[in-house]
């Protein structure tokens, strides 16, 4: 039975206080102007050119206040995480001298990716090669056991392609970083476990990942919309697409 009488309690009107609040800070700040290399991975091409555009999603679709929580006790653990791994004796940078975050930036700007950091030296009984990216990412209890079954190629392609392509580009600013092997680090947000993996450089990955870009910014530049990655609305990729309406309403 419906309640027409309910009256927020007082953890509903917090929540909600906190999720506008969030939501004004984002709306504040600069919209990305460049396409994003963690996300050239993505199943579909077209979402990265209304990512890259600056595309309005579709009404209802706006980013929620919950999901901008999500997105900040990620960067929180994050921070965690750098400085378990200092303590445990790794020479861990996150930042260049200048204060400013590792990355790269090409195709006249067009194209940006910074790095969670790199990893110089590390203790000696592991047998890191050094210089060596490392990437943190935190995840739910399901999709950890998953990434620790199959490995973040398999489980997670998105991760592994932004990988790729962050040790391509950061190679002519950190020599030896493609050479070596990205430690990735996945944090399971809800037992606190650790996986650890060490991911060799894939240069066809790499390569197939700067083709995909430069074929998004060409594509947008001369106003061509690149095919779907689905041929139906219902699929899984479309039906959480921030811009499934517009996409499929185009020709």
């Amino acid at each position: 039975m419906l309640d027409f009488n309910h009256r927020p309690k007082v953890h509903e009107q917090i929540s909600d206080l906190i999720d506008a609040a969030l939501a004004k800070d984002r709306e504040g700040q600069a919209p990305r102007t460049y396409l994003g290399a963690s996300r050239l991975g993505v199943a579909c091409e077209r979402a990265l050119q209304y990512e890259y555009l600056r595309t309005p999603v579709d009404p209802g679709r706006e980013i929620l206040g919950r999901i901008l929580r999500v997105f900040e006790v990620g960067h929180a653990l994050e921070d965690v995480a750098i400085r378990w791994l200092r303590l445990a004796g790794f020479d861990l940078y996150t930042r260049k001298a200048n204060g400013g975050q590792f990355g790269f930036s090409v195709a006249g700007g067009r194209i940006q990716g910074h790095v969670d950091g790199v990893i110089n030296a590390a203790p000696s009984d592991l047998g890191l090669q050094c210089p060596s990216l490392w990437e943190c990412k935190t995840m739910n209890d399901k999709s950890w056991r998953d990434t620790v079954k199959h490995g973040v190629a398999r489980s997670k392609p998105v991760y592994a392609a932004q990988m790729a392509i962050y040790q391509a580009y950061m190679e002519a600013t950190v020599p030896g970083i493609s050479r070596n092997p990205a430690l990735f680090t996945a944090i399971n947000k809800d037992s606190q476990e650790i996986w650890f993996e060490l991911v060799p450089f894939d240069g066809g990955l790499a390569q197939r990942m700067s083709d995909r870009a430069v074929r998004v910014i060409s594509a947008s530049e001369s106003g061509e919309l690149l095919p779907r990655h689905a041929t139906t609305p219902t699929h899984v990729e479309c039906k959480s697409c921030s811009w499934q309406d517009r996409c499929w309403r185009a020709t």
